[in-house]
């Protein structure tokens, strides 16, 4: 699996916010989400298509980790719709869209570790097999 850059960039719209991750993988990383009615700098809520617990719990425990942020939460709506809702409140002086991208850019080094380890772990057990 080949990986370029592994930044998250943030381009915003009216109300659409569009998150491309930058990494090449057999699926497409571009995340869709809206950001929902009543937002300002330091709280909003934003909809995520075609997610769940998987990238929400995750991304609810790396963002939460951020000593600037106050709260985050996230829901899903209904089970038969894919779609998550995340919530995030900050404190002043940091925005939330700098606390998402700060929380897309963790998880991401988070699941780097977790790639290497496991590899290095893999490829231990193989030679200890061959060597048998």
């Amino acid at each position: 699996m080949e990986q370029t850059q592994q930044q998250t960039s943030i381009e915003t719209g009216p109300q659409r916010i569009r998150v491309v991750s930058h990494l090449i993988f057999p699926y497409d990383p571009t995340v869709n989400m809206t950001k929902l009615p009543g937002a300002n700098d330091t709280a909003a809520s934003f909809q995520f298509d075609q997610e769940d617990h998987t990238l929400g719990n995750a991304l609810r425990f790396m963002i939460m980790k951020n000593p600037e942020v106050e709260l985050c939460g996230y829901s899903i709506p209904h089970p038969s719709e894919a779609k998550m809702n995340l919530r995030i409140q900050t404190y002043e002086g940091t925005t939330v869209y700098d606390a998402l991208e700060k929380g897309f850019d963790d998880l991401m080094d988070l699941c780097d570790v977790v790639t290497t380890k496991f590899t290095d772990a893999r490829d231990d057990f193989a030679t200890s097999m061959d060597t048998q």
